[in-house]
């Protein structure tokens, strides 16, 4: 179980609370850190987001424009696990999806529509999904609101773009329902 401790990303064994292994970046301190299959998930002050193991690190990536709210924001809602292996990165001006299991690669983005934001820290969960906030001046608060799921945002009769598992595929397969409608 990952845990920070000042500047550090410890990992903790359950039976004995021992760390069996830190990971620290020079100048930088954690703001938050997510547990993820034998691997901690963390933000950093300076919007690096990274996944170590507590001997490497397996992949890292930056958050766009991280210097401009992050320090105001903290990390609060910023990393919302979506199920499946698939982590969202929420910032405010875009939703990220990364696969933990195969090295961080990027599954889709959501931009937050024109004039809005998302509030990273404003979400909730429903269900296995996340409804994040997304303030608009000119919108109902019903369309304030938006769905997620490993797949991107959930919409009415929404099919999957091939991102799918291949059980879930299959099963979409065999039960008439096309990946994509038909040109």
């Amino acid at each position: 179980m990952p845990r920070t401790r000042g500047a550090v990303v410890a990992g903790y064994d359950t039976r004995g609370g021992a760390p069996p292994w830190r990971y620290a970046r020079v100048g930088h301190r954690p703001v938050v850190v997510l547990p993820a299959r034998g691997e901690a998930v963390t933000l950093w002050d300076d919007g690096l987001l990274t996944a170590t193991d507590g001997r490497t690190v397996r992949w890292h990536r930056a958050l766009p424009d991280a210097a401009e709210w992050l320090p105001a924001h903290g990390g609060a809602g910023v990393l919302r696990p979506l199920g499946h292996g698939v982590l969202a990165v929420v910032t405010p001006r875009r939703v990220a999806a990364y696969r933990t299991a195969d090295g961080g690669g990027l599954r889709w983005t959501l931009p937050a529509r024109d004039g809005c934001v998302f509030r990273p820290g404003a979400a909730l969960r429903r269900g296995p999904a996340p409804l994040l906030s997304q303030p608009c001046a000119d919108t109902a608060w019903t369309g304030q609101l938006v769905a997620l799921d490993h797949l991107g945002r959930i919409t009415p009769g929404r099919t999957p773009l091939g991102s799918a598992p291949p059980a879930l595929r299959s099963a979409r397969r065999d039960a008439g329902n096309p990946l994509a409608p038909p040109r």
